[in-house]
């Protein structure tokens, strides 16, 4: 399994259903015993960490999204992947290298509890000889500053899965930055090319945990000690949408939520559990409206609109009920010019409502 022949990536392929099996049914042990048998069997570190764990990990997502697995099945298989990195990584130590790389820092940015992506870079990074140490979920800029001075690493790498934390990568990037320190981002927040990793001004993006590996071996410069705020960066800031709509977050959902009640008939036999499922949903699109607007960027917003249609597809909700939404929204914003027009596409990025089947009449067949 070492290598990249076929039969090596068949032989990942079966222990990965196995592991998926072992996951879904929730046993821990069994999970554990499959990659245990796979590391003695020679299966590589990386190899195991990175194309099985974290394979089956984005697995999960897939299924959730599908409407295969609920939430509580999601979080019970995320918490056993990330003890069986933990039991894989005292089952079968990082190497020691000679001389040790330097004393790097991982963490995810504040806000973002999505974990297993930079839990598995740090493996990696400890597999391939660095010092790291490993900050976990949602840390705070002010104590990832106080750590930064504490330890002054050659080099920080920051993650986050989802774009909602854009605002909070750009304030940590440009913390870390003005105090020397050289920062590499990575995760599914800053896009599949790292669009908004150069909009944010981060030192280096990586798009998987080998490139960062690559892009550490190689070297990054100590930016000079710097203090920049974020509008510097993102001038488009100064028009204030962005700082309106996300502090008017809570009033905007409550009144949508009110609005689409009148709007949505269908809202009215809704039980109360529905109702805060679609609270949540109104919640989430204001999010990430907030977000397109932070880093200006309608692809962002329309991106997550047609995903959410495809969500509420499989979980039978008439999509056009997003539709109705959008145009709640618009209404309330309509003194946002910027916001405006992020709503007006992504309505037009929705699929055409179907139309209604023609009722059988007489002489028509039924």
């Amino acid at each position: 399994m070492t290598t990249g022949t076929g039969a090596a990536v068949e032989e990942r392929a079966e222990l990965s259903e196995r592991l998926w099996t072992a996951v879904l049914a929730k046993d821990e042990s069994a999970a554990v015993r499959e990659v245990f048998a796979a590391a003695d069997a020679g299966a590589g570190r990386e190899s195991l960490l990175l194309e099985v764990l974290g394979g089956v990990q984005r697995r999960v997502g897939t299924e959730w999204a599908a409407d295969r697995i609920g939430v509580a099945e999601e979080h019970a298989a995320t918490a056993i992947i990330d003890r069986v990195i933990a039991a894989l990584a005292h089952r079968v130590p990082a190497p020691a290298a000679a001389p040790a790389r330097p004393r790097i820092t991982v963490a995810c940015v504040d806000g973002e509890w999505h974990v297993l992506p930079a839990r598995l870079l740090a493996e990696v990074l400890t597999g391939r000889g660095w010092q790291v140490d490993f900050l976990g979920a949602h840390t705070t800029t002010p104590h990832l500053v106080a750590h930064l001075h504490a330890t002054n690493p050659a080099a920080t790498l920051l993650s986050a899965s989802l774009p909602l934390h854009l605002p909070s990568a750009h304030i940590a990037v440009t913390a870390v930055q003005s105090v020397g320190i050289p920062v590499m981002v990575g995760g599914a927040a800053f896009g599949q090319d790292g669009r908004y990793a150069r909009l944010i001004g981060a030192d280096a993006w990586a798009p998987d945990a080998r490139a960062a590996a690559a892009l550490l071996a190689d070297g990054l410069v100590r930016p000079e000690p710097t203090t920049r705020q974020q509008v510097d960066d993102l001038p488009h800031l100064a028009d204030q949408e962005y700082t309106l709509v996300k502090g008017n977050r809570a009033a905007l959902v409550r009144q949508s939520l009110a609005a689409l009640d009148e709007r949505w008939p269908a809202m009215r036999t809704y039980t109360e559990a529905q109702r805060e499922r679609t609270a949540e949903d109104l919640a989430h699109i204001v999010d990430f409206l907030a977000t397109a607007l932070y880093v200006d960027d309608t692809e962002l917003f329309t991106g997550f609109v047609t995903w959410t249609a495809e969500i509420l597809r499989a979980r039978r909700v008439p999509p056009h009920s997003l539709r109705t939404g959008l145009d709640i929204l618009a209404g309330e914003l309509r003194d946002f010019p910027r916001a405006l027009g992020f709503l007006k596409a992504a309505a037009e990025a929705l699929p055409a409502p179907s139309a209604p089947r023609p009722r059988s009449g007489p002489g028509k067949a039924a």
